[in-house]
């Protein structure tokens, strides 16, 4: 971790250490940032912003990292003002991000001291399927 740098003021880092794998080249990690908040049930929200990849210089190793969180946006469905509001997980919108799976390193993302970072793992199948021509 010596060669990644400190977070900034406001700012968290968050380090993801990952188990070794048989088969790594098979498995991509799905960064997700986000914030819990209060919101009603019926539409669906996110926030504006970008996980930017970045390069520890002189090392070459790869970090993400979020400057900002927001504005936070959604669809505008008409909502019952006394329906309940419920705590959710709201994500980054836009393109979501995804990183080899390379266990000798670790995964780590700077973001705003408010901020969450969740990630997913997603698997291929090992057998690679033929499209005809035509």
């Amino acid at each position: 971790m010596a060669a990644f740098p400190s977070p900034e003021p406001g700012m968290e880092r968050f380090v993801l250490q990952l188990p070794e794998q048989k088969d790594e080249s098979n498995i991509r990690i799905e960064l997700i940032v986000g914030r819990t908040v209060r919101v009603d049930n019926s539409n669906t929200y996110f926030w504006g912003g970008e996980i930017k990849k970045q390069t520890v210089k002189g090392w070459g190793y790869s970090y993400y990292s979020v400057n900002r969180l927001g504005p936070m946006a959604g669809t505008m469905m008409a909502v019952d003002p006394d329906s309940p509001r419920v705590e959710k997980f709201i994500t980054l919108g836009g393109k979501q991000v995804f990183i080899p799976y390379n266990s000798r390193l670790p995964v780590v993302v700077y973001v705003p001291s408010d901020v969450e970072v969740r990630y997913r793992l997603w698997t291929a199948e090992a057998e690679i399927q033929t499209i005809k021509k035509g």
